[in-house]
C-alpha cells in the first residue's frame, strides 16, 4: 500500500483508489496526523504531495524534494533539521515527472518563514508540511518522498497572483502516474 498524504482534500484529487490522508495545514497538524496514521498501519511508502511557493515563481511547475528542511528551528542540537527523501522514490517520481526539478524543499509554519532561516539556505521552494510528514515516516521506518507544484511566489502579498487552481489541476493530472511509479518502486 502507498499512502498519499496532502494538507487538504483538494490536493488529493486524482489519487482515486489510493490510500490517502489529509494531514491538515502546517507542520504540527501534519506531524500529528501522519504519525497517528502510521501507528495504525504501516504503508510500503509515503508519497507526500501538494502545492508550494517558489522564490523565483513564474508558472506552476513540479518539484521533487531531495530532502525536507525544517526552517522554523535553527539549532541542530535540539532537532534533526533535514530529512532526506528515499532515493528510490525520488527516481520513481522522476520517471513520472521527467520535467520536474529535484531539490531541497523548506518547511515553515508561516508563509515566507523560510526566508530568514540559515538552515534553509539554498531552498528555492517553501511549503508547510513536508518536513513533518517525512520525519514521521522516517521515525516509523517508512520510505517517503515529497512532490510539490509551485503555485505562487514566496511572500507575494497579492493573492490574485497566486495560481492555486492551476497548480492543483496539474497535481491531480499527474497523481495517477506518480502513484503508479511509487508503487512500482516500493511494493
Amino acid at each position: 500500500m502507498i499512502l498519499v498524504v496532502a494538507a487538504t482534500p483538494e490536493e488529493l484529487r486524482g489519487a482515486d483508489g489510493a490510500a490517502t490522508l489529509s494531514c491538515g495545514v502546517g507542520p504540527v497538524e501534519a506531524a500529528a496526523r501522519t504519525a497517528a496514521a502510521l501507528a495504525g498501519r504501516l504503508p510500503d511508502a509515503v508519497l507526500h504531495v501538494g502545492i508550494a511557493g517558489g522564490r523565483s515563481f513564474v508558472e506552476p511547475r513540479f518539484v521533487i524534494g531531495s530532502e525536507a528542511v525544517y526552517c522554523d528551528a535553527d539549532d541542530p542540537r535540539w532537532i534533526e533539521l533535514r530529512v532526506p527523501a528515499d532515493p528510490g522514490l525520488v527516481e520513481a517520481a522522476r520517471r513520472a515527472l521527467p520535467e520536474a526539478r529535484v531539490e531541497s524543499i523548506g518547511t515553515s509554519a508561516r508563509v515566507g518563514g523560510s526566508v530568514s532561516s540559515s538552515q534553509s539556505a539554498g531552498c528555492e521552494v517553501e511549503a508547510m508540511e513536508g518536513y513533518a510528514v517525512l520525519r514521521a515516516a522516517a521515525l516509523a521506518g517508512v520510505p517517503a518522498v515529497e512532490v510539490r507544484v509551485l503555485s505562487n511566489a514566496v511572500g507575494e502579498p497579492d493573492r490574485a497572483k497566486w495560481r492555486f487552481d492551476e497548480a492543483k489541476d496539474a497535481l491531480a493530472g499527474a497523481l495517477p502516474a506518480l502513484i503508479e511509479e511509487v508503487a512500482r518502486a516500493h511494493t
